[in-house]
Order: C-alpha cells, then structure tokens, then sequence
C-alpha cells in the first residue's frame, strides 16, 4: 500500500475516531441532534456521490434533487426523535418525495433534454435513480438517528460506532500483515484478503464484548445470556459492515469509480466511509433491542 494513504488513514484513525466519540459523548443535547444533523448532512452527500455514479450509467438525477431526496429519511426521523412531531412526517417527506420523482418529468422532460423536442427516453431511468438515492444512503443512515430514542443511546450509539469502526481497523490491519496470499475471495474486492475479513470479525465481536461487561446497565441481556448475545451481535453486524463494503465496491466497479469522492483524504468520498454503518445501522439497532 502507498506511504502516504497509509498516513492519511492512520491521520484519520487517530483525529477522526475521537472526533466521533466526542460528538456522541459530549453532545447529547435534545437526542444527540448534533449528531443527527453530522447524519443529514452525510446522507445528503453520499447521495449526491450515488447519484454520480448512477449518471456516469445512463441514469441521470440532478444533483439538487439527490442532495434533497437523500437527506429526507434522516431529516424526518430526525424532526421526529428531537422534536417530538408526528411520527407520520416520514411517511409525508417520502410521499412528497415520491411526488416530486414521478411528477416533476411531466413538466421538466424538455428542458432536461436540452431541446424543445420533448424526449421521454430516460424518464425511467431518471426515476429510478431518485428513487435510489431516496434509499441509499439516507433511509438506511435514518437508523442511526433512531437509535437516538434508546434508553442507553449515548452508550448504544458509540458502541455501534465502535462496532463499525473497529471491524474496518483491524480488517485493513490484518489484511496487511497477513492477507497477502489470500486475498481475491471476492472478485468484486481483489485486494480484500480472509485475513482481513477474520480480523474485522473479531474487531466487531470484541467491540461488542468489551462494552456489554464494562457497561452492563446498557447492556442487559433480555432473550439469553449475556455473552452469547454480545457475540451474536458482534458477528451479524460484522458481516454487514463486510458486505456493505462490498456492496459499495460493486457499485463503483460498476459505474467506473474507483472513490465515491475526494473528501476525505485516505478514505475517498462520504459514501466509502459511509457505506458499511448504512447498511449495519438497521440490523443493529434491532439485535440490539432483540438481545438486550
């Protein structure tokens, strides 16, 4: 691996990580809501990134548009955990939203086009990429606010975060002390070995241990025992942060990109640092509420 990503991803292990915890540690006034909106704002992006790689395939969303739709799931959820509003204002953003996709190309096909000959040919198209830019990232990411209303939410969330974020670490640490004669398992990440996947494992799984015995009134066990329950939810949620990882591969494999951005130095775009806590963050959140 180059020197200076090596650099820049420890640079953001160490600045980054604390920068995390102290956000959901110190700030968890009005439902963590400083969090939340640290949340819209990456949906929003991530989105924006989505939609990028949906045009670079022939499926064209204005960036306004997917800037909007990708942050309505976690801003409704939001207005709902901090504010106490109606909990149907998801269902009304995403109708709104909806509204928006279909209606708008009755009205907008021609200037969309460029010419005054209207141009119907990339209608679907174009409704099916705001419509998954709806999903992905910011229904998904919605999660991690809901985890906001827990009993424990400032200890669930960093133990999410922990969860995610150490999975990542030490898969990427394995991976290059003893990955180089296994990798290629997945053909949609060449470079990602077994070493890595093992080591990432562990990570979530002792994540999971470390919090549920040093912080136990978060972490009581309600089906089973504590300590299988603190390994299952470990295990099932390290192998949605892999295959959330590998989802996003496949996505960029697939639209040519090898980033999803340049944002981040080390990581690439939102959606890379992104991807594995969207598609963990439901699945942890009801283990978590089904063991403990």
């Amino acid at each position: 691996m180059n020197k200076s990503k090596v650099v820049q991803r420890l640079l953001i292990f160490f600045i980054g990580l604390p920068l995390v915890a102290a956000l959901i540690i110190f700030l968890p006034y009005r439902s963590h809501l400083a969090l939340n909106i640290v949340v819209i704002i990456a949906s929003s992006v991530g989105a924006v990134e989505f939609a990028l790689m949906l045009r670079a395939k022939g499926f064209p969303v204005y960036i306004g548009e997917a800037a909007i739709l990708g942050a309505l799931s976690p801003l409704a959820t939001t207005f709902i955990v901090c504010f106490n509003t109606n909990s149907q204002i998801t269902q009304f953003l995403f109708i709104i939203g909806a509204f928006w996709v279909l209606v708008s190309e009755i009205f907008l096909h021609k200037s969309r086009g460029g010419s005054s000959v209207p141009d119907f040919s990339l209608v679907i198209n174009r409704i099916a990429a705001s419509f998954s830019v709806m999903i992905y990232p910011g229904l998904l990411l919605s999660w991690v606010v809901t985890m906001s209303t827990l009993e424990h939410s400032t200890i669930v969330i960093l133990a999410f975060a922990l969860t995610v974020l150490g999975n990542d670490s030490l898969a990427w640490l394995t991976g290059i002390l003893f990955g180089k004669n296994n990798r290629g398992v997945f053909s949609v990440s060449p470079n990602k070995s077994i070493a890595g996947y093992c080591g990432g494992m562990m990570g979530s799984i002792g994540v999971c241990l470390v919090m549920a015995y040093t912080i136990p009134t978060a972490f009581v066990p309600d089906q089973i025992h504590k300590l299988p329950s603190a390994i299952l939810l470990g295990f099932f949620s390290g192998i949605t942060v892999i295959l959330g990882d590998l989802a996003e591969s496949a996505i960029k494999r697939s639209s040519g990109f090898k980033d999803s951005g340049n944002l981040l130095p080390g990581r690439g775009g939102v959606l890379d640092s992104t991807d594995s806590i969207a598609l963990t963050a439901p699945l942890f959140y009801v283990l978590y509420r089904f063991f403990f």
